[in-house]
């Protein structure tokens, strides 16, 4: 159909000419409202943007000199940080001498690894950029729990008493479904 002619019958319905496929040979075009379109793909688009989950990472900041129960304070909030489903930044800051004992802040980062190992999994191991040493934690993917279906029994042919069916043996006899009930119209 010629152009022009696609665009008078696009006019006539109060609608657009919207051109789909401007490669093909011919072009394809669709007579459609296409304010109405943008509406239902920002539409879809928000209800799509409902179900994501957002991911934010969570930091906690250790020192070198860091005391037993602090450390496990800390790493108590990490869990609870990673039971939540969020990431976890675990950051150690070198001041001044504390640049030359790298190795205690690596070895601080590693226990934790080792501590929360059950429950995460490490995204970048522990590397130093700069005066910061730190790890990325992340939850462990949890697979759902996949409930065991009931076996299903066979549909019998007959009842239980008809003969030529054979009764089951040994097991208790329940009768047969009451009938479907259904409900007339008033007059």
């Amino acid at each position: 159909m010629p152009p022009f002619e696609a665009v008078r019958k696009a006019r006539e319905k109060n609608l657009d000419l919207v051109e789909i496929s401007p490669t093909a040979q011919p072009p394809v075009c669709r007579i459609m409202d296409y304010g109405k379109y943008l509406y239902q793909m920002e539409k879809k688009e928000r209800e799509a943007k409902k179900h994501q989950k957002t991911i934010t990472v969570k930091e906690v900041k250790f020192r070198i000199n860091v005391d037993d129960h602090d450390y496990e304070t800390k790493r108590n909030h990490v869990l609870r940080f990673l039971a939540e489903g969020d990431k976890v930044k675990a950051t150690i800051f070198f001041r001044g001498r504390e640049m030359t004992r790298t190795g205690l802040g690596r070895q601080i980062l590693e226990r934790l690894i080792k501590d929360v190992e059950s429950q995460s999994i490490v995204e970048f191991r522990p590397r130093q950029e700069g005066n910061t040493l730190h790890a990325i934690l992340a939850p462990k993917k949890v697979e759902p729990a996949h409930k065991p279906k009931p076996p299903q029994q066979p549909p019998q042919a007959g009842a239980a008493g008809s003969p030529g069916v054979p009764k089951p043996a040994g097991g208790p006899q329940t009768a047969p479904p009451p009938p479907a009930q259904v409900a007339k119209p008033a007059s």
